[in-house]
């Protein structure tokens, strides 16, 4: 179907059709194309289809069709399951209503500042994409009003009951207005989902895509494994050690491709970035110049990236992994045009593996680990270069005068050839030295953890919560973790029907605390403990304060070890007497 028809043809808007035809996009996909009609016309949709079927354009390009453009009040809402997804799919609005005057959209997830978050609340949005932890939050403060909202969205509605956060979404939903039009997509319809959509939705057909995801066999795949902070100087090593014509590295963020083009290019590269904010005469631009070998790097994000065609580009670089298989077949396709050999490069975080195996599963295909260019690959590189450029330049240009000049330096420097050659060549190779096998140090993989299992903790347990008074039994297991880890109290317990999986996953969406730094959990009935690093920044403490769980506020202190009236703490050991100081920071178990 998405072979036969345009997004003209779908009725949407001129604007929107000029937005969707500069970002690349030449026919909508089969989700697309069968859920934009019924979104169109007011109807709701349940779709399933695997990530990365183009479902973001399949709810955003027929909703953004339906606003009211006078109304400043909330008229769309999509729910996600984590930050990165919220803002890729605020981005996507972003960029779709590039013609839209006057259109504003607000992601809403945890880590970010609540001023700042209020501040543009009150300015007025016309869509908000959040995370159902955040939008609970802000809907019982009274900060985000849903009386005007004409449509609200389920966004990998599995992956949000995987997560734990389907009770949040069920009470979301009772808050939104009855009229309005519901839009549910997942890849899977377990049987709580199929339970919301009966709930919610008013006799929505479902359309059911089947991923046709693949990858290109001339694309030779790699994944290094490594930290965040240890991506820029990865990325330079590539560069260096191996051999391409045109380089493509993508990134997750606008900023992002602005930082790391300024980056490359105080490091002597050609560079430019590609993101949504330039126009179209600009990004034509930065084409040509990359076919004319002006350019040899770009910078791009996938939006900024659909529909480039350049063969000269023979190395794609994921310096961000991207969240679904779909959008890197879409990346590494840059590469390998016109029968060429490609190759494609993944830099992945110790806690990425699961969207490592995702694509791996996904395209059918294995991604071979590879090591990083050492120093001396480098050095070598760069000496075979320089030889093929003098070799070049004494095949191809008229050196008598430099040769007169040589004879001359000679006789009156009083060298040899060989010494004066070899301080010409020490000069040349200032900007870009030769002998540099030990400027680059040995770049660490990360700690192995081991292979764990991926799923949320809150699903890992198979034993049922206990009741009474005494703490559950048989903490999770922690992986090894560094530096010192103090216990806090927080004010939500097994009366509030609070789990282990709403702590870790209300601190590590709230504090931006990474789970794999959230040690041992305690539920007691009227409050908990958590083992967090002792050096919690003071700001992100406070924030902690605010956060709610279970509509209850954690108000996290320093645990002291007291128990109140009726409350009991496990008979492990005498432990501090109530009232005690609290404990000093202490090394986790093993």
């Amino acid at each position: 179907m998405s072979d036969t028809v345009s997004f003209s043809q779908l009725m949407l808007p001129e604007a929107i059709v000029r937005a969707v035809t500069e970002l690349g996009y030449e026919t909508p996909s089969p989700i697309q194309a069968a859920a934009i009609p019924k979104l169109l016309a007011g109807e709701d949709v349940l779709g399933q289809a695997q990530t990365g079927t183009g479902k973001t354009g399949a709810f955003a390009l027929p909703l953004l069709a339906r606003l009211d453009p006078a109304q400043n009040d909330p008229q769309i809402l999509v729910l996600a399951p984590t930050r990165e997804l919220a803002i890729q799919v605020a981005e996507a609005f972003q960029a779709y209503a590039r013609y839209m005057p006057a259109f504003h959209v607000l992601p809403l997830y945890g880590g970010q500042s609540y001023t700042n978050q209020l501040k543009s609340l009150k300015r007025g949005s016309q869509v908000i994409v959040g995370t159902p932890g955040r939008i609970l939050d802000h809907l019982d403060r009274g900060t985000l009003k849903l009386d005007k909202l004409r449509a609200i969205v389920l966004d990998e509605a599995d992956e949000m009951l995987r997560m734990g956060f389907i009770d949040d979404v069920q009470t979301i939903m009772d808050a939104t207005p009855p009229g309005r039009q519901v839009a549910m997509f997942s890849a899977t319809m377990p049987a709580p989902i199929r339970a919301i959509a009966q709930k919610h939705l008013k006799d929505a057909e479902e359309i059911k895509i089947a991923s046709k995801t693949s990858t290109v066999e001339r694309i030779k795949q790699s994944y290094v494994m490594l930290d965040g902070n240890q991506k820029l100087d990865a990325l330079t090593r590539v560069l260096e050690g191996e051999e391409y014509d045109a380089s493509i590295v993508f990134v997750r963020t606008k900023s992002a491709t602005e930082e790391i083009a300024e980056k490359l290019g105080a490091r002597g590269y050609a560079v430019a970035c590609l993101n949504g904010d330039m126009n179209q005469a600009h990004r034509e631009l930065t084409i040509r110049k990359m076919k004319a070998n002006q350019l040899d790097i770009i910078v791009a994000t996938d939006v900024a990236a659909r529909g480039l065609d350049v063969e000269r580009i023979s190395l794609v670089v994921n310096y961000d992994i991207p969240y679904d298989s779909e959008a890197y077949v879409h990346r590494i396709g840059r590469t390998g045009r016109a029968g060429r050999e490609g190759k494609a490069i993944l830099f992945v975080s110790p806690r990425e593996r699961r969207l490592l195996r995702t694509i791996e599963h996904a395209t059918k295909q294995p991604i071979e680990k590879m090591s990083l260019p050492s120093g001396q690959v480098i050095e070598q590189r760069r000496i075979e270069s320089f030889r093929e450029q003098l070799a070049q330049t004494i095949e191809t240009q008229n050196l008598s005068f430099f040769q007169d000049l040589i004879n001359d330096w000679r006789e009156k420097i009083d060298t040899t050839e060989n010494d004066l050659a070899a301080a010409l060549l020490y000069l040349a190779q200032k900007d870009q030295p030769l002998n540099v096998a030990s400027q680059f140090p040995e770049i660490r993989e990360p700690h192995a953890r081991g292979e764990r299992d991926d799923r949320p903790r809150r699903e890992r347990s198979d034993r049922p919560e206990r009741s009474g008074d005494r703490p559950d039994r048989g903490p999770r297991q922690r992986r090894e973790m560094k530096g010192d880890y103090q216990t806090y109290r927080i004010e939500v317990g097994k009366e509030h029907g609070v789990r282990a999986g709403d702590i870790v996953g209300a601190i590590a969406n709230e504090a931006n605390i990474d789970s794999q730094f959230i040690g041992n959990i305690k539920l007691f009935d009227h409050f908990s403990t958590v083992e967090l690093p002792a050096a919690i920044p003071n700001e992100i403490f406070q924030h902690l304060k605010k956060v709610y769980v279970r509509k209850q506020k954690l108000n996290i202190t320093v645990d002291s070890g007291a128990a109140p009236v009726g409350e009991r703490r496990p008979s492990n050991g005498p432990g501090p007497r109530p009232g005690a100081a609290p404990r000093a920071p202490r090394k986790p178990r093993d």
